[in-house]
């Protein structure tokens, strides 16, 4: 998968529901859409837990 931002991925994810909702997936484009929703969804959880042990350092350090 492309390097996506975390803009990117969320994006991909409300298409691929919307597709859903709308019955616009046949049985092996569904397949393949959940597919690539588990990555995002990993992706889009992996940038913030990053994001929040970030913030966690930073807010650590800033303590006198």
């Amino acid at each position: 998968m492309e390097k996506l931002n975390y803009e990117e991925a969320v994006a991909q994810l409300e298409a691929i529901v919307r597709k859903m909702e709308n019955d616009q997936l046949d049985i092996d484009s569904l397949t393949d859409q959940l597919k690539k929703a588990q990555t995002l969804i990993r992706l889009c959880k992996d940038k913030l837990t990053k994001t929040d042990e970030e913030i966690q350092k930073i807010l650590g350090e800033e303590k006198p």
